[in-house]
């Protein structure tokens, strides 16, 4: 069932230029549980191979009579047939017409084609789409405080799943096929759920032993036990969350893989910090709220429930959290701005007004730093822009890298 709405959800676009090729009335006059009816099936029939089509058809009216619409069934077994048997005829768009192909082949609004197109080349935009709607791999972060990847692989192998390593992130596995069986080590605490290019921005950090690091917007919590780890259980780490319930994941993750020196504390970062200490902070990590493009296969609504309008409303809360938190970092500190979207206004846009407004800061160059096989992540300027169709499968990310100079 969860593969049936995640699946529907994402190929929602797809799923409507192929109903209506079969459909005599336009989808935008049906009746909402309709409509939804009509994209199960079409999913079964179009996505599923391992589901016959006598089954896809008749399991949707079925479910039908049992919601309450007797009325709609011969509607729904008619429109569902006529896919079945013509759905090898769907004129699809050619990938050369890069537009009509984003949207009704990868399943992406109109606005979110245009951010695309404007991001990437062609070629390249069609293949970060077609990624954008497929699932997203299912991807670990080994804890480094109880045992390491190695261990961990085998530990795997032992109880029947298939498992490789990421190809970037040191302490990452990706679970290719699952087993039978639970994965090994979860109440032990030895691994944390965490997508390959999330893991990345707490190497970007260079955390050292003794330092002091906040971690503004912290829930759930992946990044922030990943320093813990990276800084060996020794920096104290100020972890900020605007929600009570969202502090008290941070603190169940933090004692459930073994991570010390965390203190969680409920904090709205749209007004400033006054009870820190300014310039007082060696390490700053601003994963900002965001519109969440980067992870759509991931949140499949999102597409569908997001704007234009949305986009540049969070990019204005992007740069407040920013202007708050920037009179934390010490002198030849650093401020980590990162977040999961590729949209140009919550990203080299963010970062340019940021520049322009502090002079006290500069860009600093990720690639310095950063380890060996990452080149390929970084832009000219040496932020990071990370892509599922050339890097690993792993979710698209920007992080850029501020140090206030020495005053």
């Amino acid at each position: 069932m969860t593969e049936l709405v995640y699946g529907v959800l994402r190929l929602r676009g797809r799923l409507d230029f192929a109903l209506e090729q079969f459909c005599k009335q336009p989808l935008g006059r049906l009746q909402p549980e309709v409509l939804r009816l009509l994209r199960l099936g079409a999913y079964q029939l179009l996505e599923l191979d391992r589901v016959p089509a006598h089954a896809a058809v008749g399991t949707t009216v079925e479910l039908a009579r049992e919601l309450g619409l007797p009325q709609a069934t011969g509607f729904i077994n008619g429109v569902l047939r006529a896919l079945e048997r013509g759905r090898a005829q769907i004129d699809w768009p050619p990938p050369e017409n890069i537009r009509r192909y984003l949207q009704h082949v990868c399943s992406m609004p109109v606005w979110l084609t245009k951010e695309l197109m404007r991001l990437l080349p062609n070629a390249e935009a069609r293949a970060f789409g077609e990624a954008l709607a497929k699932p997203a791999p299912y991807s670990l972060r080994v804890n480094r405080l109880k045992t390491d990847r190695q261990h961990f692989l085998q530990q795997l192998l032992e109880a029947g799943h298939q498992a490789r390593a990421c190809r970037y992130a040191p302490d990452g596995v990706i679970i290719e096929k699952r087993g039978d069986g639970r994965l090994p080590g979860d109440a032990e605490g030895l691994y944390q759920v965490q997508d390959q290019a999330s893991m990345l921005i707490g190497y970007l950090l260079n955390v050292r032993p003794g330092q002091k690091i906040l971690d503004c917007c912290a829930a759930p919590g992946g990044k922030t036990t990943h320093l813990a780890a990276l800084s060996e259980n020794r920096a104290e780490i100020v972890a900020l969350e605007k929600y009570p319930q969202r502090v008290e994941l941070i603190e169940r993750g933090a004692a459930r893989l073994g991570c010390l020196r965390i203190s969680a504390k409920e904090w709205d970062l749209g007004e400033p910090p006054l009870f820190l200490e300014e310039q007082s902070f060696d390490r700053i990590l601003l994963d900002a709220p965001c519109s969440g493009l980067g992870v759509l296969r991931r949140n499949p609504e999102s597409r569908w429930s997001k704007s234009a309008v949305n986009i540049r409303e969070l990019a204005e809360l992007q740069r407040e959290i920013l202007f708050h938190v920037a009179p934390l970092v010490k002198p030849n500190g650093k401020l980590l701005y990162s977040l999961c979207s590729f949209s140009k206004a919550e990203t080299d846009d963010v970062v340019e007004q940021f520049l322009e407004t502090h002079p006290q800061f500069e860009l600093e160059d990720l690639r310095e730093a950063s380890p060996a096989g990452w080149a390929e992540l970084f832009t000219d300027r040496g932020t990071l822009r990370s892509y599922p169709h050339q890097h690993d499968g792993m979710d698209a990310f920007f992080a850029a890298c501020f140090r206030r100079c020495c005053e």
